[in-house]
């Protein structure tokens, strides 16, 4: 059952592949449905294939407005999906990226390879620097993340990530549990003015 806040986008980040493991274009497909059937909207990379195809389309089929953003490059080598409800041509990666933040209310980010960590990486030092305030997930399906998780704790203990700053990223390995992290996160009350002096290394014990 969706909840009573109104119907929001969010940006998905994902792969162009299918992956070797089966269970990753399944947890695309299912978390498309979910995201649908709890009162999303979805903006993504306007790829036909790959996970992004799969989400694409079962978000569509379970209800929600699909916004596809893609360059004039990636259009040209037919990975577009013509059955978005909206699909915007643009000319470089930083119009793309920059148009998938600024339309989203939150981000999820399914297993995906390097252009994926560059966004989430990206979306996350904007949250941490206050360009914006909106909620990020991380979607580990099968233990796909884990080393990314890791990673970030790892910078952590070593003194150059602030805990404030490791704490912002979400993860779960089920749609539903992640949808509804974030889905808690846009309801709650706006939260006080961001510091990013509480988030930056060097404002840390090791600065």
């Amino acid at each position: 059952m969706a909840s009573t806040l109104a119907r929001v986008p969010l940006t998905v980040y994902c792969a162009s592949a299918r992956g070797v493991d089966g269970a990753h274009l399944e947890a695309a497909r299912h978390f498309g449905a979910e995201l649908g059937r709890t009162g999303f909207d979805l903006v993504y990379g306007g790829g036909g294939i790959g996970l992004m195809g799969e989400l694409a389309r079962s978000a569509q089929a379970a209800g929600a407005r699909v916004t596809g953003v893609i360059t004039e490059q990636f259009l040209s080598l037919e990975q577009g999906w013509r059955g978005c409800d909206e699909l915007l041509v643009v000319s470089s990666m930083s119009e793309r990226k920059k148009e998938m933040e600024e339309r989203a209310r939150a981000f999820a980010i399914l297993p995906g390879g390097l252009g994926t960590y560059e966004e989430f990486f990206e979306m996350l030092v904007g949250r941490v620097i206050g360009r914006h305030a909106k909620p990020i997930g991380l979607l580990n399906v099968q233990g796909y993340f884990n080393p990314l998780v890791t990673l970030l704790d790892h910078g952590v203990e070593q003194g150059f990530v602030r805990k404030g700053a490791r704490d912002l990223v979400d993860c779960a390995s089920d749609s539903a549990t992640l949808l509804a992290t974030l889905r808690r996160a846009l309801e709650a009350p706006p939260e006080a003015a961001h510091d990013p002096r509480r988030m930056l290394p060097m404002h840390g014990p090791h600065g």
